[in-house]
This record gives C-alpha cells, structure tokens and sequence, in this order.
C-alpha cells in the first residue's frame, strides 16, 4: 500500500532542501517595502515586491538594531537575505541580515541627516537672515551660463527694473566639480559689492540638484555678507540652500521678481505721490491765502501807525520813569556817603594811632629786656649744671687717680662682688689693665 506523506512532513522535506542549498543562504534582492510592522519585540515583518511578484520577510531584533535609518511604507530598499520555509504556515520567506536604502532613498537619508545636523547648528535660523534690497544697483546672478535659468532671470528683471546693472557669473551647476565651482564663484560674488546674488538653475532629479545639498556650499552661503535668493529647481524642489539662504525663490523666475521692484509699479506710485502732493500743495496754498485775507482786513493793517503809536508813548514813559529812578539813586548814595564822612573825626584817629603807636613801642622794649634776662638767668644756670657734671664725671675722677673695675663687662662697686682668681680689668685715665685678684678684703672682716 502506497504510504502518504503528512503535510509537516512535506514542509520539513522542502526547509531541508532550502536550507541545504548554498544558492539560498545568501542572496541579494532589491524591492519596495510594502505591509511594514514593527513587533513589540523589535522584529521586523514586512513583505518585498516589484511590479511582478512578492515575498514574506523578517528581520530579528538583532540585525534591525544596527540598520542607519528607519524603514518604513514605500521605500526602495537593497537586502542581504536567507531563503526558508516557515512551517507552521508552509510558505517560503526570507530572513533579512543587512538592508539599506536603494540609489535615491539614500539620498534622501543623507539629506535629511545633513539637514537635521545643520540646524542644530543654526544655519537655518531665521533671526541671522537678511533683508533683500529694495532698490539695489547690482546684482549678481550665479547659475550655468546657458539655459532657461538665465535666460528667465535676465528677462524678468529687464523687464522690471533696467536701471540695475547685471553682472552674470557662469557657474557649474551639476557635475562632480559643480560643488567647488559654487563655492568659489559665490566667494567671487561677495567681493564685487553687490546688492544681491540669485543662485540658480533650473529643476532635475536629487541627483542632479545635489551640489546645492553639499555641506561646504551650505557654509559658503551662510558665511556669505551679501543678501543670497536660492532659485534651484522647480517649485516642489528643496534643497539645503533654499533654507540656508536669506531667501528662497520657488523659480528663477521667482528670484528676479524678489530681487528686483516692479517699474510699472513703481511709476504708477510715483504718479499716486504726485498726484498727492500736488493735491497738498494746493490745499495748502488755498489755507493761505485765506489766512492771508483774513489778516489782511484786520483794521490795524489798514492803518498800520496803530500798531506802533502805543508802543512809542510806552517807551517814552518808560524812559522817563528810569532818568527819575537815576536821579533819586545818585542823591542817596550821596547822602550816604556825606553821613559816612561825618562819621570818621580824623584828627581823634590820628591821635588813637599815635597812641597805639607808643603803646607799641614800649610792649618791645619790655618784651627784648625780659628775653635777655631770660636768656642771662638760663646761661648762668646751664653753666652750673656743666661744672656739676664734670665735678661727677668718672674721667674727673681717674683723673685724681681712681681707676674703674670691670668683671664680666660689669662694673664692681664692692668686694662681695669679686673672689679670688677672678679675671678683673680696670680702666684709668690713660687705659685698661687686665689683672688676677689674689686676696679679697672686706671692711667689715
């Protein structure tokens, strides 16, 4: 009888043979990520596809830990993958050990990176950004020397505002050398003076719009001391130098407009100016001269000696009034000094003086007698203490014949002071004499 195979079986067979088979250990897929989960564990579940077909996969906790971003709905991504069969249902996945990002998905990751890393150090802060001239004279315009995006930025701002002069500067704006090309021609672009640079260039794919993602063209723009209108790209085209610049224009196109005043709106302001000054001064003129009519019927100016008759007479009053004020100071101060004359008897101050004089006189002779006396008194007296001191002087005295004991740089004033055998020096009127004491006596032995 024909044996029949269980389903387990069958499904451990076929894992056998998948695993066996050294082709489906590692294989590499590229694909979309579709039906994307996250399990509470940290695996990964989700399903691979291109436009033909799709496969179950996973990825442990493990390997997902190490992944530079984070997977999600959509993205285009390249695997390194093992093929088996998961039993329990019998169909065929995969198990995912590295993945990243395909072609322009890495693009993106490192943008937005960039981006991220870039305004955490303030490159994007709108309180740094500056004003875009109002009326500028020169602006500078930095994008590829042929192509719609000079073509439209010269046209545009021809035809709005001619007066500025235009300084085009041919720049690379894709390619591998377009990154250093930028840099040095907006390093270039600051140093002419300018009101304002616009970089430019028409749209693309992120690949083609790279250059203006570049970190070093980021930094230069920033580090630039001239207003810059990033123009790069189409409308839904961003780059890191649309939010690094002071401005971000949507077009080329856009960029001149911003750049630049419109001269028909400017000569339609000039005409509403004129037409408003022009209104003023007439309204003005029309209040003067009604004030002026108004004055002019006042009855003073038509007689004009009104104005100045009263004043006249005033002054006349008032002149008089200071000659009677004058008069009457000169006459007190006269008085004055008639009662300050009569006041003073000169010839009793004389005499006071006089009187002061010998008074004077006689205060001196008393003062010079009483200093010599003084002086006599303390002389006699200093001569006195001068001879009492000599008379007590020890020199006086060694001069008589009396000679000075020493012991042990002391003097000895008594024979309980010095013993027998002590080394003694005496000193007398002409020197020293160092001697032995041989015998002690005492008065009173």
């Amino acid at each position: 009888m024909t044996e029949y195979l269980s389903v387990s079986t069958l499904t451990k067979y076929i894992k056998y043979k998948f695993d066996q088979d050294p082709h489906l250990q590692s294989v590499l897929l590229k694909g979309e990520l579709s039906n994307f989960k996250k399990h509470s564990s940290g695996h990964l579940y989700f399903n691979v596809k291109d436009k033909e077909s799709v496969i179950s996969a996973m990825m442990f906790k493990g390997n997902a830990s190490k992944l530079g971003f984070e997977p999600k709905e959509g993205d285009e991504v390249l695997l390194e993958a093992r093929v088996s069969v998961y039993e329990r249902r019998g169909n065929y996945q995969i198990y995912v050990n590295k993945m990243q990002l395909d072609g322009i998905g890495n693009l993106y990751q490192k943008l937005e990176e960039l981006k991220k890393k870039l305004a955490k150090e303030g490159y994007f802060d709108n309180n740094i950004k500056k004003p875009i001239p109002k009326f500028p004279k020169k602006i500078a315009v930095l994008t590829a020397s042929t192509g719609a995006a000079i073509r439209d930025i010269h046209s545009t701002i021809n035809s709005r505002y001619p007066l500025v002069e235009q300084i085009q500067i041919s720049t690379l704006v894709q390619g591998t050398q377009a990154k250093e090309d930028i840099i040095e021609k907006i390093q270039y672009a600051d140093s002419l003076n300018v009101d304002t640079i616009i970089v430019g260039r028409g749209g693309g794919s992120i690949e083609d719009l790279w250059n203006f993602n570049e970190e070093e063209v980021v930094k230069a723009i920033y580090q630039c001391a001239t207003p810059i209108i990033s123009a790069v790209g189409h409308e839904t085209d961003f780059t890191l130098s649309d939010f690094v610049a002071d401005v971000r224009a949507a077009t080329p196109t856009q960029a001149a407009v911003i750049a630049t005043p419109d001269q028909y709106e400017l000569m339609q302001q000039i005409k509403q100016y004129q037409f408003s000054l022009t209104r003023f001064i007439k309204q003005y003129i029309e209040q003067q001269k009604k004030q002026l009519s108004h004055l002019s019927s006042y009855y003073k100016f038509k007689q004009p000696s009104l104005l100045y008759d009263q004043q006249i007479q005033k002054r006349d009053d008032l002149e008089k009034q200071l000659k009677q004020i004058t008069l009457t100071n000169i006459e007190r101060q006269h008085q004055h000094l008639k009662l300050l004359r009569q006041s003073f008897n000169l010839k009793i101050l004389s005499q006071h003086i006089n009187q002061d004089k010998q008074n004077i006189s006689q205060l001196r002779s008393r003062m010079s007698q009483k200093i010599n006396n003084d002086l006599s008194k303390m002389k006699a007296d200093l001569k006195n203490k001068i001879e009492n001191l000599n008379n007590l002087s020890p020199t006086n005295t060694m001069l008589r014949g009396y000679a000075i004991v020493n012991k042990d740089d002391k003097v000895v004033t008594s024979t309980h002071d010095i013993s027998e055998n002590d080394s003694i020096s005496l000193t007398m009127k002409d020197g020293n004499v160092d001697a032995i004491v041989k015998k002690v006596r005492c008065n009173d032995e």
